[in-house]
């Protein structure tokens, strides 16, 4: 009944399930910053060019994603969430496992390039998680989770790049007369993230529910094998226990549990049901471009993208500005005019950078945690966006001159809070920008070809970020002057700032349609089957005419409008 039930919770066990599926991309992804520039040095590139070409091989990864993020967003639409999301981590690993063993950079580059086209889940997750969790009051908190483990991935991915990068190399007293290993000196980190790619493939087959509303009633084989190995695994150890507490339904407004089970007591009303469905799958019409697009969309658009372009020009320049060679003899050199013209850096090994941003992401887990979503919701996502968008020029102003410090232990501490105050305006404003975006969509039915557009916009930025950031650091160090890449990102931070004081905070597409729903909920709950079991999850036909209309999916996954109502 209405009156007995709780307030809203998290689908934690999904969650869960959604994070473990997420976590190696961004082990994969960041894995490459602490060794990227001593591979390409490998590659009998010069010196002065490695920032250029470093900086071309991350953007063709983003170039990449921005040509095929509207198809992954379309594809989820239409197959559902969970077979792209899965499709896309098989080619993610392939894609990783062929940078590892590139030998030259033409291989190097393309790889990237494969690894950005097959990359289509940044969208589909946050689609999958907005699904899970419409409630406007859950958001900051749901939304900082998939941060959070790019945030956590982030720990691990450099620290595995720095450690196992060159092994040969680095650890000659273990891996010195290992021929492979000389040969690819790159492979083996990607080939441990491997491992990550597997757990998280076999872990969303066998245990991530399909949050599409147009697709949930499939039978899924995974979970159907998922179930069967929970109940084994839990009678194995407790027989007396009646059924398995892992596939137990939650409550309607948390979005759907790890497992449920799907076959109803009454077979009939399973199969009118779902052929009422198959029927209102098929009439569904295509999404229309102008249906997605409103003003505060396009105004998110222009402000993820602009975030996006100069946070991951940052990253990918900050390693290179860490290794490249410290300016020595500054007073008696000619080309050196403080405080602006010097073209030095801290002259650090993959190591010991991967170190650093180890640190900085334990840091960045911490501020993800513990900060983000108790001050998000004291001030809002739309006031702390504009605080971090006026901080980033500052950031970006500053960070060059920490090269100037007297001693390296003073450069890597001054770099390191620098880092800090980057990483706490990165972890609030993305999630911020996310809730922001998804609260503008108009219904659930176009929230996926919305992030897939979100996707390729931002991959435009993503791309533009480090190909400028490459160039403009090749060419101010022949010239001296190691601070324009870093000003220039501050000049695009200071132009992705003036759009955010655009935006309103809308209400979301949650709230008003579970209010819809309530209307009817005892009429509708008087017409499921008596007889089936707490775990069973079935398609029942609503008698009654709902008002007509369009069909809207409600905050606890139902379907209002309609002549059926799916009831979990």
């Amino acid at each position: 009944m209405p009156g007995s039930r709780g307030p809203p919770k998290l689908p934690v066990q999904q969650l869960v399930v959604l994070s473990i599926c997420r976590f190696a991309e961004p082990v994969a992804l960041s894995s490459v910053f602490p060794y990227l520039p001593e591979m390409i040095e490998s590659f009998h590139v010069p010196k002065p060019e490695v920032a250029k070409w470093a900086g071309i091989t991350s953007a063709v990864f983003a170039l990449s994603q921005s040509l095929t993020g509207i198809a992954w967003g379309r594809a989820s639409d239409r197959f559902g969430r969970k077979p792209v999301i899965l499709t896309s981590m098989v080619c993610t690993m392939l894609a990783s496992l062929c940078f590892g063993f590139s030998r030259n950079l033409g291989w190097a580059i393309a790889s990237r390039s494969f690894a950005g086209a097959s990359n289509g889940n940044v969208g589909i997750i946050r689609t999958t998680v907005a699904e899970l969790v419409p409630q406007k009051e859950l958001q900051p908190k749901a939304f900082s989770v998939m941060p959070l483990i790019w945030t956590i991935g982030s720990i691990f991915g450099p620290a595995l790049g720095g450690a196992l990068a060159s092994p040969a190399t680095a650890h000659p007293e273990w891996f010195g007369n290992n021929a492979f290993l000389k040969k690819y000196p790159y492979a083996l980190p990607n080939m441990v993230i491997s491992i990550f790619f597997l757990f998280g493939l076999t872990t969303g087959w066998l245990f991530l529910v399909e949050s599409n509303e147009t697709r949930k009633h499939r039978r899924d084989w995974g979970r159907s094998v998922g179930e069967f190995l929970v109940r084994a695994v839990k009678g194995f150890f407790s027989k007396k226990r009646r059924r398995p507490t892992w596939i137990r339904e939650e409550d309607d407004e948390q979005g759907g549990s790890l497992l449920n089970h799907r076959h109803s007591s009454s077979t009939s009303t399973v199969k009118t049901s779902k052929s009422e469905d198959h029927v209102y799958t098929q009439s569904q019409p295509p999404t229309g471009y102008l249906e997605i697009f409103s003003r505060q969309t396009n105004i998110n658009l222009v402000v993820y993208t602009f975030l996006a372009l100069h946070s991951i020009a940052c990253d990918q320049l900050l390693p290179i500005f860490m290794h490249n060679p410290p300016q020595t003899h500054r007073s008696a050199n000619p080309d050196v005019h403080l405080p602006f013209k010097f073209a030095g850096g801290f002259g650090l090994d993959s190591s010991r950078i991967g170190l650093l941003f180890t640190f900085y992401g334990i840091a960045g887990m911490l501020i993800q945690f513990l900060a983000f979503p108790p001050l998000a919701r004291r001030h809002g996502v739309l006031r702390c966006l504009k605080y971090c968008s006026l901080t980033f020029p500052l950031i970006y102003l500053i960070l060059p001159f920490t090269a100037l410090l007297p001693t390296p232990l003073t450069q890597q501490l001054g770099v390191f809070v620098i880092m800090l105050c980057k990483c706490w305006c990165s972890i609030f404003s993305f999630p911020c920008t996310t809730i922001l975006l998804t609260n503008s969509a108009v219904s659930l039915r176009v929230l996926g070809t919305l992030n897939g557009v979100a996707t390729s916009v931002s991959a435009i930025g993503r791309a533009a970020g480090p190909a400028i950031g490459g160039a403009t650091f090749s060419w101010g160090v022949k010239r001296g002057y190691v601070i324009l890449p870093w000003w220039t990102l501050a000049l695009l931070a200071a132009l992705g700032a003036v759009p955010v004081f655009w935006l309103v905070e809308m209400e979301g597409f949650g709230e008003g349609e579970a209010g819809d729903e309530e209307d009817g909920e005892e009429e509708e709950e008087e017409q499921v089957d008596d007889g089936r079991d707490d775990g069973e999850c079935g398609f029942h036909a609503a008698r009654g005419d709902r008002g007509g209309g369009e069909a809207a999916a409600s905050a606890s996954g139902r379907l209002v409008g309609h002549d059926f109502v799916p009831e979990c």
